[in-house]
């Protein structure tokens, strides 16, 4: 069966890449929980009701989709079940950027390869987008010793409520984890994940365009990747969303060790859920991924990747990524999409490099 099915394919995320598949002429299968829904995100095309993840999961063990995207989260605990439901018989795609979903579908690399198959995570803005930087300094290169990459992303938001899934992504921090606390940052070091203070090491940095931005440390999915995407033994990962403030960064510390008490985890997760969002426009014109790369000899390059308005460009890479799929251009086992498929993947995507 050559059917690419998009669970969770009524949110923002699950319908820009549907529009995405159906503009390169795959129709996509939209699968969730609610049917009249669905109907009205399908545009004729085939849906499958399924009130959970092991509904979902269950039904791709027995339709056998060509390809499976995941938009639902919390990806720490839909990615692995859902993951395995796809084995032997289908593609796995999903938009995590979190070290624990990173974690869990990494386990998963030896039976993907055993079974043939494809698990592609961080398929979004910020892995995609920063990891491709850190493939393309890298090329012809031998193993840095050092790496920061920074997610500026550019993003538009709809009118609406933070939601559970996004809530529990938020509250839960980064459990099972190695290499620290439930509530820690993480960087690598020494080619392995440790501690690291969340906020930490905040940069002013002036984008190619001209516009500031400040990113300070947040342990995102991009560390993974750009850790396996270079083999350096010393890799940070930031973000501009991360509070840069010494007072902001005082404040953040202190509302993630309350988190470790339960009671306090469920309120919070509970009225996360429910704060409104207000409509609003792209703060910036484009959304950014950097990278510096450090050498051995001395050897620094850094870089940047310039694409459009973030969330649009969460459509456009699992869409092209599954077109790849489904021509055979996949490898078996566990990847990121710039791992997989090398810088140029970006520029597919529309995304244009500056390299100093």
């Amino acid at each position: 069966m050559t059917e690419v099915w998009i669970l969770g394919g009524t949110g923002r995320s699950g319908r820009a890449i549907a529009a995405e598949l159906r503009k390169r002429g795959i129709r996509p299968v939209l699968v969730g929980r609610d049917a009249d829904r669905l109907a009205a995100a399908a545009e004729g095309d085939r849906v499958v009701v399924a009130a959970s993840v092991d509904e979902m999961a269950a039904e791709i063990s027995r339709q056998r989709p060509a390809v499976v995207v995941n938009t639902v989260g919390p990806f720490s605990t839909t990615a692995a079940p859902l993951a395995r439901a796809c084995l032997p018989a289908s593609h796995y795609l999903d938009l995590a950027n979190d070290l624990a979903s990173f974690s869990t579908t990494l386990a998963l690399d030896e039976a993907a390869a055993t079974a043939g198959r494809t698990i592609v995570t961080g398929a979004g803005f910020g892995v995609t987008a920063t990891e491709s930087v850190v493939v393309k300094l890298c090329e012809g290169r031998p193993t840095p010793e050092q790496v920061r990459v920074d997610m500026i992303p550019s993003l538009a938001m709809e009118e609406g409520v933070v939601g559970e899934a996004l809530a529990g992504t938020f509250v839960e921090g980064i459990p099972g984890v190695e290499g620290g606390g439930r509530y820690q940052g993480r960087r690598y070091r020494d080619g392995r994940l440790a501690p690291a203070r969340l906020g930490d090491e905040p940069t002013r940095f002036v984008l190619p365009d001209g516009a500031t931005v400040t990113t300070s440390a947040m342990p995102l999915g991009e560390l993974v990747a750009a850790q396996r995407a270079s083999g350096a033994p010393d890799v940070l990962a930031a973000s501009s969303e991360v509070p840069s403030s010494p007072v902001a960064r005082t404040i953040m510390r202190l509302a993630m060790s309350l988190l470790a008490i339960g009671p306090v985890r469920t309120l919070a997760k509970r009225q996360l859920a429910a704060v409104k969002i207000k409509a609003r426009p792209q703060p910036r014109e484009y959304s950014w991924g950097h990278a510096v790369v450090r050498w051995a000899d001395g050897t620094e390059r850094e870089g940047w990747l310039r694409v459009g308005e973030a969330q649009a460009w969460t459509g456009v890479v699992p869409a092209e990524v599954v077109h790849r799929l489904l021509t055979g251009q996949g490898k078996p086992g566990f990847h990121t999409p710039a791992a997989l498929f090398g810088s140029s993947l970006a520029e597919a995507c529309g995304g244009e490099y500056f390299i100093a």
